[in-house]
Parts: structure tokens; C-alpha cells; sequence
């Protein structure tokens, strides 16, 4: 009974932060979090994606309505959460049959850390690719891909430590 109204507050406060907070950050010219992407990884495994694409979707184009950004962040987590239970099925070597015990948190730490890795990468590459949106700024969607990314993946893990510890 705790879940759905765990996954309504972990959308808001996902929300409220990216918008409020992180989007402010910009070091260095280059890094700038997005870890309303945390949602994603944190959101149950069901064989029905589609409540869960739209659930991406109402996020991204929240922060998209915040940033001005013209639905980049929608598109690009959307994608990744599209793309979410094939990785699933890669790093983990799930089945469709095993998404409703499938819990992030009792998986071994170095394949939580290739799958958050690699939705991020990919998160931050398309955000930054259509942000750009030029073969001449090719370099510049690498290098903010990069440091977003390490940044985003630093404040993940250090928040998912601290808040979502088994007590």
C-alpha cells in the first residue's frame, strides 16, 4: 500500500530538485546533474511498460516546462525507459517472467553500477545531442555527456546510499 504513494512522492521530489536545484548547477561550462533520471532506475519492474512511459514522459515534460528546453528531456527519458528492461535483461540476465521480484537493491553492486552507467550515458547523450544539435559541437555533447554524467552518477549513488539503506 506504501509503494504507489512512495513512487507519486519519489516523482515530485525528483521533480522539485532537478527543477529547484540542480538545474541551476552549471560548473565549469560542462557539468550540470540531471538526476530526476533516478526515477527510472527506482520505478518497479512490471511487464506493462506503459504507465511507466508515461510516468517518464509527464517527468521529462515537467522538467522540459521548468528548463525551456522544447521536450528534450522528455524524449530522452522516455528513450532510456524504453530501453530500461532490455538492459535489465542484459546486466542482470532477467526474463520478463522475473521483472515482478526484480529489485535493484539486492543485485550485486558492480551490476547496478554497469546498468545506472550505461542508462546514463546514454540519458545524457541524446539530451545533449539534441540540445546542440550540430556536427560541428560534436565535441562539446561529448564532453558535457561525460562530466554530466559522472556528476549525475555521484550524486545517485551517494543518494541512494544515504536514503535508500535497508534499516
Amino acid at each position: 500500500m506504501n509503494k504507489p504513494l512512495n513512487i507519486v512522492g519519489l516523482f515530485f521530489a525528483l521533480l522539485f530538485l532537478q527543477v529547484f536545484v540542480l538545474n541551476n548547477i552549471l560548473f565549469l561550462g560542462y557539468i550540470n546533474p540531471y538526476l530526476y533520471i533516478a526515477f527510472v532506475f527506482s520505478y518497479p519492474l512490471k511487464e506493462n511498460r506503459i504507465p511507466f512511459l508515461f510516468y517518464c514522459f509527464l517527468l521529462g515534460l515537467g522538467v522540459d516546462f521548468f528548463s525551456d528546453t522544447g521536450g528534450i528531456h522528455a524524449y530522452s527519458i522516455v528513450f532510456i525507459a524504453y530501453l530500461r528492461s532490455f538492459f535489465v535483461s542484459v546486466f542482470f540476465k532477467k526474463t520478463p517472467t522475473d521483472f515482478t521480484f526484480f529489485n535493484l537493491k539486492t543485485e550485486p553492486f558492480g551490476k547496478v553500477f554497469n546498468f545506472v552507467v550505461t542508462l546514463t550515458i546514454i540519458h545524457h547523450f541524446i539530451f545533449f545531442s539534441f540540445a546542440n544539435f550540430s556536427l560541428q559541437n560534436f565535441g562539446n555533447v561529448l564532453l558535457n555527456t561525460l562530466y554530466s554524467s559522472i556528476f549525475t552518477l555521484i550524486l545517485y549513488f551517494i543518494g541512494t546510499y544515504i536514503f535508500m539503506k535497508d534499516k
